[in-house]
């Protein structure tokens, strides 16, 4: 027998059941991209063949959870899914306090009322869309403090979720510790393309803000993506179990805010998590104002439930060797046919730079989001734009335009098989080698916050 350099992996699942997807023509397609405004999200789901407009609230879960829904206690005050909750964010996240949300970004505005005041700074690494958005409304400013490196598709470093430390030294100078509450820290960082942050980097964040008197506050939507990557590719963490990881970064941390529609497997939910009991206190009166009250915060006991499932299942090892090895699977088979993509592979999904593939076009020709309408035309894979357009625009009315102009491929857990993975490919690869025809869009509708949602589109002339 020839020796094997490596083994193949398999999914560590069976299927018991599948969900019958609708097969289109290109004419179909058409009418639908067109009456959705070249917008991927507005696009129905019965016309989409494969979905990979995100991986947030798209998995699949599994029979263990689909059990514990059943067990859900629907108790309008102190369910016992409640505490079964928080029992697993506490023995796999180390987090001391527990408030349920419906989804991530309802803890990130809970968080940010009580944290920001105006004229405050929020460094961070890379901005998200709500994130940075509950922020400014908070009355506080963004700024970067990601590496260089991340803002540069092609660079293979290994850790673009790093912080630069330089660059959070200068805004202390300039501004004070005091102007800033917190560093957000994410995990997996999913706007450069789902880049991890490396421990050691951490623990010198950390020692950093002890020194100032600064919180990290941790949107650790990802983290067990990162855990596996840390485990992958830092020296000293080889032999590391991801659930010991995800704990050792959690405990680098204050706080956090979770949207357990990624990491952990569910359809809905989310918390926000603090080791500070006055912190925890006011969430607490606020998220009964915004979400329901504090032991169940807007969902149901068969969502707490299958919450508690999902945190354990995240962090087995197979569970993560296997995600992340279908979004690479799929970085490799894009990258065999030339397309230009984020690198290193990110862990949730695979990041197409627009600006490579598509050069002819400036940013306001949106590069990105024209792509998406393209891959959805050819195949019915619906992917989503993270550019200029998701950007958004500053308080003064100017656009955004971010480095990174990128499509994102977003791999929901547990759904789709490595044929599918070849589908999407060769879809790409038709698109891209009739890319020098392709034509921007021109927006024809914006709406207030958060544009890429809901923002319309015609093709240029």
């Amino acid at each position: 027998m020839a020796k094997l350099d490596k083994r193949s992996w398999a999914e560590p699942y069976k299927m018991k059941m599948v969900e019958l997807l609708k097969m289109t023509t290109k004419a179909q397609r058409a009418k639908a991209l067109k009456e959705a405004g070249f917008n991927t999200f507005l696009l129905h789901s019965d016309d989409v063949y494969i979905d990979l407009l995100t991986d947030s609230g798209t998995n699949a879960m599994s029979d263990d959870q689909w059990s514990a829904f059943m067990t859900g206690d629907e108790a309008y005050a102190g369910s016992k899914s409640f505490y079964k909750m928080e029992k697993a964010v506490k023995e796999y996240y180390g987090y001391k306090y527990i408030i349920p949300t419906h989804q991530g970004r309802a803890a990130e505005n809970i968080l940010s009322q009580i944290l920001i005041k105006k004229g405050d700074i929020v460094p961070g690494n890379m901005y998200f869309t709500t994130t940075r958005l509950h922020q400014e409304l908070a009355g506080g400013k963004f700024e970067d403090i990601i590496i260089d490196e991340a803002h540069d598709a092609s660079n293979e470093f290994p850790f673009k979720g790093n912080v630069d430390l330089g660059k959070l030294e200068s805004l202390v100078k300039k501004h004070g510790a005091a102007k800033i509450p917190y560093v957000c820290i994410a995990t997996n960082v999913n706007m450069a393309g789902g880049q991890p942050i490396s421990m050691e980097n951490l623990k010198a964040l950390r020692k950093y803000t002890h020194k100032h008197g600064i919180r990290i506050i941790h949107d650790m939507t990802r983290v067990a993506e990162n855990a596996y990557f840390i485990q992958q590719r830092e020296k000293g963490y080889e032999k590391a179990k991801i659930k010991d990881i995800v704990k050792e970064i959690c405990s680098l941390t204050d706080g956090a805010t979770m949207s357990a529609k990624k990491d952990a497997l569910v359809n809905i939910g989310g918390f926000l998590a603090t080791n500070e009991w006055d912190v925890f206190e006011e969430a607490r009166n606020l998220v009964v104002v915004y979400e329901g009250l504090h032991t169940y915060g807007g969902l149901a006991g068969r969502d707490m439930e299958a919450i508690a499932v999902g945190i354990k299942e995240s962090v087995n090892d197979f569970h993560q060797r296997a995600r992340v090895g279908q979004v690479e699977y799929l970085g490799m088979k894009m990258e065999q046919y030339g397309i230009p993509i984020v690198k290193p592979i990110g862990g949730h999904g695979v990041f197409v730079d627009a600006k490579a593939f598509l050069p002819h076009l400036t940013q306001d020709q949106f590069p990105a989001q024209t792509l998406a309408a393209e891959i959805y035309l050819d195949s019915g894979v619906r992917t989503m734009e993270r550019g200029v357009v998701s950007a958004g625009r500053k308080p003064n009315g100017e656009n955004y335009y971010p480095k990174l102009e990128l499509v994102r491929f977003t791999i929901p857990r547990r759904v789709y098989t490595q044929a599918h993975m070849d589908v999407i490919a060769e879809s790409v690869a038709m698109v891209y080698d009739k890319r020098k025809k392709i034509k921007g869009l021109k927006m024809v509708y914006e709406p207030k916050y958060l544009r890429f949602f809901q923002a319309k589109f015609e093709r240029l002339k």
